[in-house]
């Protein structure tokens, strides 16, 4: 192309950089929008419930170790698991934040109260079958992995 063209090429306003320095704070700021990713919507919630009856109802790395839950017990442990991570992450949740940090310990809450209640479950069979006590499952405040202690 030769400068002739070039400068007979017409612009928009949104396609010229210079246009888009020039604007002014006003105009920017209408445009601004908030993002926030916690808490999560119920959409979102919905979801994660419907993703933890799966896991624990269908064949699973979990499955595998701890066995399958049933689909009308997945549900309501899934419900469960669900609620109390929520709980858990509102309640350590501030106005200042950005929502990541809350978002991650929601995240970790739900494994971990997913793990818990394999285990438990698993412990609870293997203990019918053969007739001894159920192991004690504990959990600490830290984030650590539970342990399971023999009585």
């Amino acid at each position: 192309m030769s400068e002739t063209e070039i400068a007979t090429v017409p612009t928009t306003e949104q396609d010229s950089p210079g246009d888009q320095a020039k604007e002014s704070p006003k105009s920017s700021k209408s445009f601004s929008t908030s993002f926030s990713i916690w808490p999560p919507s119920q959409r979102t919630r919905d979801a994660v419930i419907k993703r933890l009856i799966e896991t624990l109802s269908n064949p699973s790395v979990l499955s595998k170790r701890y066995g399958t839950v049933p689909h009308e017990e997945a549900t309501d442990a899934a419900r469960l698991i669900e609620e109390e991570a929520y709980s858990f992450a509102a309640a350590k949740a501030s106005a200042d934040d950005d929502g990541i940090e809350i978002l991650q310990l929601y995240s970790r809450e739900i494994s971990k109260r997913t793990l818990d209640t394999v285990k438990a479950r698993a412990a609870s069979d293997s203990t019918a079958e053969n007739g001894s006590s159920a192991p004690v499952v504990s959990t600490t405040d830290k984030e650590e992995t539970p342990s399971v202690q023999e009585p």
